[in-house]
Parts: C-alpha cells; structure tokens; sequence
C-alpha cells in the first residue's frame, strides 16, 4: 500500500460494548450512529459551504467597518482563505489517510470553529485575514475526510448517489448563504463568522461519540509540507500580481517580479512533486484522462463561478443600492436551483454522458453571465435584467458542478477518495482565487459609473469566455464503455 491511501478493508468499529458472538444485536446502535454520522458530516460540510457565500455578502459591509480600505485589500479576505485551503487540502487529506478519517475531521472541525470566532472579533483587515488563514486549515482538514466518512461504509453501486448527496450539501448551503449572509449583514457582519461556533461545538461533541474510526494506513512518509508551501507561494505570488495589476501597471516591477516568482515557485512545485514520495499532487494521478479532465474543468468553471458571485454581490450593492438582506434574496434563487438538480439529474448524466452534461451546465453557466453582460444597467430591473441570468447560472452549477466531482471520483479507486477528492477541490478553490483576482483587477472601484459599468461587462465577457473553455475541456472526459454502447 502506498502513502497516503486509507486501508481498503476500513470498516467503522464495532462499540465497546459490542459482543462480536451475537451480531444481531447491535444493529439499532449502528444504524443510529450511521445516521448520526451523515447529520454530523454533513453539518460540517454545510458550514464550510455556507461561509464562503456568506462572506461574499459581507465585503461591501467589511468596507464600510474597515474604512480606507480598498476592494484589492479586502479580497483578500476572501484570497487567503482560497489559496491557504487550496494548498493543504491534499495534505490534509493525507495525514487523515494515515492518522484516521475521524480524526482528521473532528480536527479541522475544532479549528474551522475556533477560527471562525477570532474573525468575529477582528479589530482591522489584517487580523481578519490572519483569522481567514487558520480558519482556512480547519476546511481543508474537514472536508476531503467528510467525504471518506461518507463513502468508506457505502457499496460501490451507492457512491454515485452519495456523491451527488453530498455535493447537494454544498448547493443547499448556496441556497441559504446568500439570504442568510444578508440577515446576518443587516445585524453586524461579525455574525457571519459566529454562526458557524454553535454548529461546530454540536458536531465535535457528537462527532466524538458516533463518527466511525477507519484502520489507519500509519506506513510510508510524511506528506510533503515544503510543497504544500510551495503551492502556497506561487498561488499567493499569481494572485497578488493580478489583483494589484490594476494599481501598479503590467509592466511595473511589482507585477513582473510577482509573475515570475509564479513561474518560478510552480516549476519548483511540480518539480518537488514529481520526486517526493508523498507529494502535494501525485502526477501520476494527473495520467488518469477522466480524472484529469474533470480536475481542470473544475478549475476553469469555478474561475467564472467565483467572478460571479464576487460581480453580483458588488453590482447589487455598490451599483443598484440594495441593502444585504435585499443583495441575498437578489441572488438566491439561482443557488435554490442546484441542490435539486445535483440529486435529481442522474438520468441526464446516463442519457448523455458525463462529459456532455458537464459541458451543457457550463455553456449553460456562461449563457446567464452573457444575459447580464447585455441586458443590465444602472436601472434597477430586477424581474427582467438580474433574475433570468441568475436562474441560468443555477441551473448551470447543478448540472456543471456535481457531475465533475462525480466523474473525478469515480475515476480513481476506493483508497484514493479522500486524496482524490481534496485535490478535485484543491483546483477548485485556485480557480475561485484566480475568479476573484481577475475580477478585482477588471472592476477597479466599483461603482455606479460608466467606467465602473464597463468593468463589470469586460468581467462578465472575460467569466463566459472562461467558462466556454471549461465546455471544451468537457467533452474530453472519456466516456464509459456502457456509454459508448448506447450511443
């Protein structure tokens, strides 16, 4: 068994109270604490997705507590918190390989709630940030172990759906975060980060009573913490020269000097990966056409998703005035969408394929970016400008967006899950750090100005064009054999 993967015999241990001669018995407490398992991942999960919506919601209203600073400076509220997850995501996910799923998660849920409540009491932006940091860790602990919790009891021919449940979590999340970002806002925006301390402080309580323990894989090294610092560096380096292109030029030294670092620190990355024993990234897994496909589809939609959700917050509020509550209930019906269609379009995933389902939701996806860059102004029509462009990229998302993930996990076998799934995620989060540092350097100072207006349009155009090419991308997954045969 190589680093990194989990024993593919893992079961959850029997209680201690448990006789192993009468196996009857037991079956009431393992059904139950299977049970109070999926409610407790799926809490964990929940806040993780909930926060990033949140936190969208809350940049204008942090602009205000925070006075002087600029939409670069703020963005990095959002940034760090990306690059940082994006980073240790596989690491962490490797260490809960080796250490224990259960473990792994009931750790970064106690870090994601502890940091979660020094945000809320950041005195200025760099504290704020810093908080972000920590609790950027604490997700990438929870969330590649909540699916290996997830999935280590589930027969295969159930994964597919457990998948899907499980990235519905998310959509529900989506759905909510918007509305209840903006009602948290309209308190005081230190409640965005103390929601999530009661759901944390429940879910390590019960998550140490019935959360199931997997058989940890204790062989081989370490995973490699110098690449994962590495991959923290050229991601930081690539987003600062980004979002301060605007500020400082394309071709002054700070950006140039930025780029090149990029280059430089990637090179190095990819070079320490490919000779680590347990490196950040296994390139091998990269050899996988399924998975690789899906990984950089993934990258490339959330590109334009993060440029979305950043422009429609700004838009509603910096350009058409709408309070925080108004901003959420502007852009949640779009995200309301996604979790029925993550659990419901199975059969359109079987009639056309993974690929051109995913591409559909992407061309999808980039048609509602195309409605706003065309039909909105300054004149606040919601029912005929903001509202059909924000239905179509729900719709989008839950076509685009679990069929990735599900193709990525089905590509690889049982004992890459946890690490599979992280490194899906890992490109992810990079292409909401990119969707966010493009759209900073194109929007300038948002605003209600022609200027301004135009900067939100070249955004817009730049996501469409961004998530076209995740379209291309798509069609590239292979198709299964029993696919191929219908066709």
């Amino acid at each position: 068994m190589t680093v990194g993967e989990s024993n593919p015999s893992a079961s959850p241990q029997p209680p201690a109270h448990q006789d192993p001669a009468s196996p009857a018995s037991p079956a009431p407490t393992a059904s139950r604490a299977s049970r109070g398992s999926v409610w407790i991942v799926s809490a964990g999960v929940f806040v993780v997705n909930l926060d990033l919506f949140i936190v969208n919601v809350a940049v204008p209203a942090l602009g205000d507590s925070f006075e002087g600073s600029s939409l670069s400076s703020l963005s990095w509220v959002l940034n760090a918190y990306a690059i940082v997850f994006a980073a240790l995501l596989v690491v962490a996910g490797r260490l809960a390989d080796r250490y224990g799923h259960r473990r792994g998660f009931l750790l970064g849920l106690a870090v994601f709630t502890v940091a979660s409540a020094l945000c809320a009491l950041a005195p200025d932006v760099g504290w704020l940030v810093a908080a972000r940091v920590l609790q950027a860790a604490g997700a990438a602990a929870l969330m590649p172990t909540s699916l290996a919790l997830l999935l280590v009891g589930t027969p295969p021919e159930r994964r597919p759906q457990a998948i899907r449940g499980w990235a519905a979590i998310g959509g529900i999340a989506a759905g909510l975060g918007p509305v209840v970002g903006g009602l948290l806002v309209e308190a005081d925006w230190r409640w965005v980060f103390l929601v999530n301390v009661p759901v944390g402080v429940v879910g390590l309580v019960a998550g140490a009573r019935l959360l199931p323990d997997t058989r940890p894989d204790r062989e081989g090294r370490l995973p490699d913490l110098a690449g994962a610092v590495l991959l923290t560096l050229a991601i930081g380096a690539l987003a600062l020269g980004l979002v301060k292109a605007n500020a400082w030029g394309w071709s002054s030294p700070g950006v140039v000097v930025a780029l090149l670092a990029t280059v430089v620190l990637t090179a190095a990355f990819l070079l320490r990966s490919a000779r680590h024993a347990a490196p950040v990234i296994e390139l091998p897994l990269l050899r996988t056409p399924a998975f690789a496909a899906a990984t950089l589809t993934a990258l490339l939609f959330t590109v334009a998703f993060a440029a979305m959700l950043l422009t429609s917050v700004l838009w509603c509020q910096q350009v058409w005035g709408y309070s925080a509550i108004r901003t959420g209930l502007a852009i949640a019906p779009g995200p309301l969408v996604v979790p029925l269609l993550a659990v419901t379009s199975g059969p359109v995933v079987r009639r056309l394929g993974t690929g051109r389902t995913a591409a559909f939701g992407c061309l999808l996806f980039g048609a509602g970016l195309a409605w706003w860059a065309t039909a909105l102004s300054t004149d606040p029509r919601y029912a005929t400008g903001f509202l059909p462009g924000v239905l179509i990229t729900g719709i989008g998302v839950g076509f685009a967006l679990p069929t990735l993930v599900g193709a990525a996990a089905a590509a690889l076998p049982p004992t890459r899950f946890a690490t599979g799934s992280a490194v899906t995620t890992m490109a992810r989060q990079t292409g909401a750090v990119l969707g966010v540092a493009l759209m900073v350097t194109l929007l300038g100072t948002p605003a209600a100005s022609e200027a301004a207006l135009a900067g939100f349009r070249q955004g817009w155009w730049v996501a469409v064009a961004t998530a076209v090419l995740a379209a291309a991308v798509a069609l590239t997954l292979p198709r299964p054999a029993r696919e191929a045969r219908r066709a």
